[in-house]
């Protein structure tokens, strides 16, 4: 049996705007993803989707409920310790490819690999060998500036899992291209998620792309429910 590698339990998350108005957001929601599965998360804008993503990636906090990455309990872990752990187990794509524009696409895979210790020449050949199985090496000197949408987010999939993260998660990593497109990056996630085991929580609107993962959850009233 596949271990889990991702456990949501109880989490609640409420927002005050304003001094009266209070928004809850996520209540009492959980999930539990394995290692090697990929699900895809389905829910209207202002769900609560990114904020579930972010919690369970550690960029945010929850009023209520317990988190769980590789079996480790997250709750009352200090920030420091909440940052080696994110480095290192966590992999994130946004709909928006945040690339660095200073720097080539083989230079933004090698970045998160020196933060993390990894000595320089394996950081490149590491990023080098990322590059090539999304069919971007020809691109590698290329500044963001010069990739196209689709080449931009390729990169950005490299980058999350230049530091061999167990859990990816995607907040509509296709959500910006056009139709043909998204469909070849997102076969070229697949790919890496599937050769690599990862557990991997995908938010999508795109409904032909969610049929392609293990299973679909749904973000209904603050809660996961199945798809």
């Amino acid at each position: 049996m596949s271990e889990v590698m991702l456990r949501l339990e109880g989490i609640g998350k409420t927002y005050n705007k304003g001094k009266t108005n209070e928004v809850s957001v996520l209540k009492s929601a959980g999930i539990e993803i394995a290692e090697g599965e990929m699900v895809a998360l389905v829910a209207p804008s202002g769900a609560g989707k990114s904020t579930l993503l972010h919690i369970a990636g550690l960029l945010d906090t929850a009023d209520v409920g317990q988190v769980e990455i590789g079996g480790e309990d997250m709750t009352g872990l200090s920030d420091r310790r909440r940052t080696i752990v994110r480095r290192r187990e966590v992999g994130f794509v946004y709909q928006f490819h945040h690339l660095l524009p200073e720097f080539s696409a083989l230079e933004n895979v090698v970045l998160p690999m020196l933060a993390n210790g990894v000595p320089q020449a394996v950081a490149e050949m590491r990023a080098a060998d990322l590059l090539a199985r999304v069919g971007v090496a020809d691109r590698a000197e290329h500044r963001p500036s010069a990739l196209s949408g689709g080449e931009q987010q390729r990169v950005a999939f490299c980058r999350a899992l230049a530091n061999a993260p167990a859990l990816l998660l995607a907040d509509e990593p296709t959500g910006n291209l056009d139709p043909g497109t998204s469909d070849q990056v997102f076969g070229a996630l697949e790919e890496l998620v599937r050769d690599r085991g990862l557990a991997a929580l995908i938010a999508t609107h795109n409904l032909d792309l969610a049929a392609r993962m293990d299973r679909v959850v749904r973000l209904e009233g603050g809660q996961v429910v199945a798809g």
